[in-house]
């Protein structure tokens, strides 16, 4: 057997003996769990506020925004601190990019502080 398919049969012999220890894991804690089903266990939860209205609650979609433009801008700082450390290498074309860069971001930023997505309440 060569190394390079005794690797990959290392590797998926592992990987079989993790699927089958959280299955195991998953099927014992299925047998010892308690079971005590409730209404109120079967509602549904929504940031602390009691549903109302039927089988769904609503939700504003602002909440979502919000967090997925922290994420973008937390993102932004994984490509800001390699070029700040680097900057000397980069020189001049390395800055107007960063520019540019920020520019676009600021762009972003404008075009959503005037939808009013930045707005909690």
């Amino acid at each position: 057997m060569s190394e390079l398919v005794r690797s990959y049969l290392t590797v998926a012999i592992f990987a079989a003996a993790a699927v089958g220890l959280v299955g195991l894991l998953l099927g014992i804690s299925r047998i010892l769990r308690p079971q005590r089903p409730s209404v109120s266990k079967q509602m549904a939860y929504e940031s602390g506020v009691d549903p109302e209205g039927g089988d769904w609650a609503q939700s504003q979609i602002r909440y979502y925004v919000f967090a997925v433009l922290f994420v973008i801008f937390d993102v932004e700082a994984v490509f800001i601190f390699p070029w700040a450390v680097r900057l000397e290498v980069y020189g001049l074309f390395g800055l107007i990019e960063m520019f540019i860069f920020i520019a676009i971001l600021a762009l972003g930023l404008g075009y959503a502080w005037r939808k009013g997505v930045l707005r909690w309440v």
